[in-house]
């Protein structure tokens, strides 16, 4: 495929068009190669168009077209394609006849008509829909555009001007549906989107290597997916300060998340700022001219009020000297002079006046503004008065590093990094922001991704019930407030696609305990033995037993016993490797911590009640088995010596 795709690169017109045209078709080559085994079409409609005349549609994944330029095959997220997804017998939509096409191993091997003009409609008793949405899977999560359903299409549609929140229970498909909007608004808003990005955000580097080919295979590149730690994380990495996550206590990493610290790293800002008490004198060959204080005063003020509206820092630097030079130009200009941009533009960068900005308005790096911050008491009390505590101070403090260099940031830093790195340079913003399992996010890690997104629309995905951080607010309207969006419409899923009834039935136990305000999601399947209980010595044959269908195996066990679980199960002859960013194996270990957004066709949980203890209370460790719970599309068996906790026992 590379040898194609470099092949084809020469087409362009000059060296720049044949870099562009060489990786457009790469990333198409790409696209097509994610999934062999993805048919060009999925499903047909039958449509009226009067009389007894029909018109027929193909829907597929992408648009398809003849040697004649006729279109074969109609892409899901065109217009007319709605219908597939929205007709019913009461409302047809002009449909006659809706058709699923089945395919195996990349071959057509069945099909199956609904007659709407008849009243019928399978709905989720459609085999082929059903047989789609349980086919087992190795490796990256694939598209589900053959299975869309209503309440899904609807979200997916939102115009662009339309920020989301899509409370969404396990196995609702709540990610797969915020993939597919971004798809398609790239399809129907391909000007304004193409030039600024998407930005997809996961909360972390494994849930991203898992949903990576979604977009790809539904022909769309270029969109930038990250994690909320790598996105703040690259403004650590310019500073050279190394980043340890899990090296502060708690309670220092929730202040240091807390909303109130934006003020105080704003204030520290404004504490740089130097009132002008002398003139400033100009020299521009042999004429001096003088800038009176009132009005370098007033310069300062204006930059200081603008500040509040978004102006930044080194932006005001250069406005400042700026103005000093156009002050010097009206001078001239009074005294007869003609003074040109350029001689403007050389009195800006005189030594005068980049002397005075720099005693005025200095030159500013945001680890340096932190580390005095956190070093210097008396300053840290300058910039927190009436906003910390005493003892949030004192929380706050710590020696000063013997360099910038030197000093080591956690992750709870970078995020303060980016706080002041936005207000001092900017960051790179987007039109449309998909913020995956938002419910874990801190009010700082929220401000991070809104100055990403500040004039755009945002789609936030998440469950109140799997919210496992300390900091995470269990209230959907602080997050949004945070987000810069709090208008956005929440809206809720609750039938579960992917996760077997039983499964839910005992992960429900857990919501008077963990979200009371949460409602219980409800599955469309039920399967035989999609439930076990075993004992802790079973753990081998359990594995074996998934092992004995298709799909990918998901053993997730406490993190203390992640090392010893590979070695067991090595010693019982099966291959496993433990999750990982950038691997596929059929049986994967997974710390608990690491399984939040990941599904497997199989999973065997080990020791429930342990995974309970691991966490810092007991409402954290009953969401951490919530989310643990829920990560199974097709069987779990739990396997335990300790007892199980009352709350999942009940």
């Amino acid at each position: 495929m590379q040898e194609s795709a470099s092949a084809i690169a020469d087409y362009g017109v000059d060296e720049l068009a044949s870099q562009s045209l060489g990786r457009l078709r790469a990333e198409r080559l790409s696209a097509l190669a994610a999934d062999p085994d993805a048919p060009a079409f999925f499903g047909r409609t039958d449509r009226d168009t009067g009389g007894d005349a029909v018109e027929i549609f193909h829907i597929g994944r992408r648009h398809v077209r003849d040697e004649r330029g006729d279109p074969v095959v109609i892409d899901w997220r065109a217009p007319i394609a709605r219908a597939f997804y929205r007709a019913t017998p009461a409302d047809r939509m002009g449909v006659r006849l809706r058709r699923r096409f089945g395919f195996h191993d990349g071959q057509l091997s069945s099909f199956e008509d609904e007659h709407l003009d008849l009243g019928e409609q399978l709905g989720l008793r459609s085999d082929l829909l059903r047989e789609e949405i349980e086919r087992p899977r190795v490796g990256p999560m694939r598209d589900i555009v053959a299975t869309i359903q209503p309440d899904q299409d609807d979200l997916v549609r939102a115009d662009l001007d339309t920020s989301l929140c899509i409370q969404g229970a396990p196995g609702t498909g709540k990610t797969a549906v915020g993939l597919h909007r971004a798809a398609y608004l790239l399809y129907t808003y391909p000007e304004r989107l193409r030039r600024t990005g998407v930005l997809v955000v996961g909360p972390n580097r494994a849930f991203l290597h898992y949903i990576a080919q979604v977009l790809p295979s539904l022909g769309e590149g270029g969109i930038e997916q990250t994690t909320v730690g790598d996105l703040v994380g690259a403004g650590v990495g310019a500073v050279d300060g190394a980043v340890a996550p899990h090296d502060e206590p708690v309670d220092l990493a929730l202040l240091k998340g807390d909303a109130r610290m934006a003020e105080v790293l704003r204030r520290a800002l404004l504490a740089y700022v130097a009132k002008p008490v002398d003139d400033v004198v100009a020299i521009v060959g042999t004429r001096r001219y003088r800038i009176g204080a009132h009005h370098l005063r007033r310069y300062v003020d204006d930059a200081r009020r603008a500040l509040a509206d978004g102006l930044r820092w080194s932006v005001a630097r250069e406005r400042l000297r700026a103005q000093v030079a156009e002050d010097v130009r009206r001078q001239r200009e009074d005294a007869g002079g003609a003074p040109s941009d350029a001689d403007t533009a050389k009195v800006a960068r005189s030594s005068a006046v980049r002397e005075w900005v720099d005693a005025v308005w200095p030159e500013l790096s945001a680890r340096a503004v932190l580390a005095r911050l956190l070093a210097d008491a008396d300053f840290l009390l300058r910039c927190s008065a009436k906003v910390l505590t005493d003892d949030e101070r004192a929380l706050l403090h710590r020696p000063a590093p013997r360099s910038l260099r030197a000093a080591r940031w956690t992750a709870a830093d970078a995020v303060l990094l980016d706080e002041l790195g936005g207000l001092i340079d900017g960051v790179p913003s987007y039109v449309h922001a998909v913020v995956d399992e938002a419910q874990d996010l801190s009010p700082m890690q929220c401000r991070a991704i809104a100055r990403r997104c500040p004039l755009g629309s945002v789609t936030v995905l998440g469950d109140l019930a799997q919210a496992t951080t300390p900091w995470a607010p269990g209230d959907w309207s602080v997050t949004l407030r945070h987000l810069g969006h709090d208008g956005a419409s929440i809206r809720p899923l609750t039938a579960g696609y992917r996760v077997p009834g039983e499964v839910l039935d005992v992960a429900n136990r857990l919501l008077p305990h963990i979200a009371v305000g949460v409602p219980p999601a409800t599955s469309i399947r039920r399967g035989v033995g999609a439930l076990r209980f075993a004992s802790g010595r079973e753990l081998p044959d359990e594995v074996r037993r998934c092992l004995s269908v298709e799909g990918s195996i998901g053993v997730i066990v406490p993190d203390a016993l992640a090392a010893t679980t590979l070695r067991r199960l090595g010693d019982a002859g099966i291959d496993a490797l433990e999750v990982d960013a950038e691997a596929d194996p059929r049986v994967s270990v997974v710390p608990a911590s690491e399984a939040k957004g990941l599904e497997f066709d199989s999973v065997v949980l080990l020791e429930p009640a342990a995974i309970v203890a691991a966490e810092p209370s007991r409402a954290a460790g009953l969401r951490r088995l919530y989310v643990v719970l829920t990560r199974a599309v097709s069987r779990l068996a739990v396997v335990h010596d300790e007892p199980l906790p009352p709350e999942l026992a009940a």
